[in-house]
C-alpha cells in the first residue's frame, strides 16, 4: 500500500497546489508516513515540505507555509499506507468466514489493526499487538480504541476466538487503563456460549476498569445461510428480553449506564428503546447501538418544519432492511398524515445472506431487485439508505451498481443517509412543498 490520493477537499491547500486523485505522497519533511496518523502528525506544523509523485510519474517537492494544525485537505484511498495488520483469530462467530465464494477480495480481509480502531472505530481483539505497536499507542496516546472483548473468561475467550493466546484480554485492558486510554468495548453475544452467568461476570470485570471503559456494546451474533456448523444459535425474543433485563440490572447496580444492548435486541424483544441519556454520547453507533434513538429524536426535532399539505401529490417508496423498517414505520405513519404525501416502506429481505440477516448495510443489489422488480410499475420515486452502497463506487456488496438497479427498475434512485439522521428525508419532502 502507498499514500495514494483519492480526492482533495474544495478550497483547500491541496486544491491550490493542484494535487489530484492518483498522486502519491512520498514523504513529509523527508519522513515517510506509514498511515494517516503519521500524516496528521507530520503536517501539524507551520512549515511543511511535501514530496509528491504525480500520477504522470513526475516527482515534486513543495514547500508549504500554513497555520499551525491546518489540514492540507488531502483524502487518501486508505487510512494505512503500509500493510493492514491482519486478524490472527478464527472466531466461531466471524461474519467473514460465513460468506460465499466469489465476492470481491476486500470482503474477505479480516483486519485487527489498532490504527483503524483509532481512526475509524473498527474493533480489535488486542491479540496481535507487537512491542512496536504498544510503544506507538503509548507515545501517541491513541484514544479512544474499540475492543472486541466478548468475554473476560480466559479459557472461554480462547475457545471463542480459537486462539490459545487470546485469553489475556484483561491484562491488555489494564495496560490501556494505565495509559488513560479510553476504550469502547464490544460483546458479540452467542446464546449458550457467553450469555447468562458468563455475561454477568464479564460485565462485572469490565466495570472494575470504569475509569477507561467508556461503553459496553452488547450485539447479537450474526448468522448467514452459508454457515456450515450449527454451534451458533440466533437470539430469540425471550433471549433478547433477558439480555436487556440483565444489562438494566447491571447498570442500576453500578449507578450509571455502561452496558447497552444494540437496537436489534429491543426490536426483537418488542421493547421501547432507552432514552437518549442512556447512550452517553452515542459512542458505538457503528455497532447499531443508539441509531434508532437518534432517528426518533431527529424526527421529533425536525418534524415541525413539515407542512400540513403538499402542493401536489408526491409518492415515495423507501426500500431498506427489515430492522430499519421496524424503526422507520412509526415515522412513515406520521409523515403520511401530510395531505398529498404517500410514502410506502418496503422491507428488503436478504435472500443472499439468509433470513437471519436483517440489517440494511448487508442488502445486496440482487436482494433489492428481487424485492422491487415485482412492483416496478408502482415505483415513481425510490429512496434507499446510503449504507447499502460503497461510498466511492456506488456498488452494492455483490458489485451490482446503482446504475444497474436503476436501469432494471426504470426509476431514478435517491440516496439518503437515514442511518443516523432523518434530515435528508425531510429535505426531500420539503422540495415538494
Amino acid at each position: 500500500m502507498r499514500a495514494i490520493v483519492n480526492s482533495v477537499q474544495p478550497f483547500s491547500i491541496a486544491e491550490d497546489l493542484n494535487i489530484r486523485a492518483g498522486d502519491e505522497v512520498i514523504s513529509i519533511d523527508e519522513k515517510k508516513p506509514i498511515d494517516l496518523i503519521d500524516y496528521q502528525n507530520f503536517i501539524a506544523g507551520e512549515e511543511v515540505s511535501l514530496h509528491i509523485k504525480r500520477i504522470s510519474g513526475e516527482e515534486e517537492i513543495i514547500d508549504i507555509e500554513k497555520d499551525p494544525g491546518e489540514d492540507l485537505g488531502i483524502i487518501f484511498e486508505s487510512a494505512v499506507f503500509d500493510r493492514v495488520i491482519p486478524c490472527n483469530n478464527r472466531c466461531v462467530f466471524c461474519f467473514v468466514d460465513q460468506q460465499p465464494d466469489g465476492l470481491r477480495k476486500t470482503l474477505y480481509v479480516k483486519d485487527d489493526d489498532y490504527r483503524l480502531s483509532y481512526l475509524q472505530g473498527t474493533y480489535i481483539t488486542l491479540t496481535n499487538l507487537k512491542p512496536e505497536h504498544k510503544k506507538r499507542i503509548e507515545e501517541l496516546k491513541l484514544s479512544p480504541l474499540y475492543v472486541s472483548v466478548h468475554t473476560t473468561n480466559p479459557g472461554l475467550r480462547c475457545k471463542m476466538l480459537q486462539n490459545p493466546n487470546s485469553g489475556n484480554v484483561l491484562e491488555e485492558l489494564k495496560w490501556l487503563n494505565s495509559l488513560d486510554i479510553a476504550v469502547h468495548t464490544q460483546i458479540v453475544l452467542c446464546p449458550g456460549i457467553n450469555d447468562g452467568d458468563e455475561l454477568e461476570k464479564t460485565l462485572n470485570v469490565l466495570a472494575e476498569l470504569k475509569s477507561s471503559i467508556m461503553s459496553i456494546a452488547i450485539v447479537p451474533v450474526g448468522i448467514t445461510k452459508y454457515r456450515e456448523e450449527d454451534v451458533l444459535k440466533p437470539i430469540t425474543a425471550e433471549g433478547a428480553k433477558k439480555v436487556i433485563k440483565q444489562a438494566d440490572e447491571f447498570n442500576r447496580k453500578i449507578g450509571y449506564t455502561l452496558a447497552v444492548p444494540s437496537d436489534e435486541f429491543y426490536i426483537k424483544a418488542g421493547l421501547e428503546f432507552p432514552e437518549e441519556d442512556a447512550y452517553r454520547g452515542y459512542g458505538q453507533l457503528e455497532d447499531g447501538v443508539g441509531t434508532a434513538r437518534i432517528l426518533m429524536e431527529d424526527y421529533e426535532d425536525l418534524k415541525d418544519q413539515l407542512p400540513d399539505e403538499l402542493s401536489e401529490p408526491y409518492e415515495l417508496v423507501i426500500a431498506t432492511g427489515q430492522l430499519a423498517c421496524e424503526v422507520m414505520q412509526h415515522i412513515v405513519d406520521d409523515l403520511n398524515r401530510i395531505e398529498n404525501l404517500n410514502i410506502k416502506l418496503i422491507p428488503v429481505k436478504s435472500s443472499f445472506w439468509g433470513d437471519k440477516v436483517t440489517v440494511s448495510g448487508l442488502i445486496t443489489g440482487k436482494d433489492l431487485l428481487e424485492t422491487l422488480l415485482p412492483i416496478k410499475d408502482e415505483l415513481k420515486n425510490l429512496v434507499i439508505p446510503s449504507v447499502m452502497l460503497r461510498q466511492l463506487t456506488n456498488q452494492f456488496l455483490d458489485d451490482i451498481t446503482l446504475e444497474d438497479v436503476e436501469e432494471k427498475l426504470g426509476v431514478n434512485i435517491e440516496i439518503i443517509d437515514n442511518y443516523y439522521s432523518i434530515e435528508e428525508l425531510i429535505d426531500l419532502i420539503l422540495e415538494h412543498e
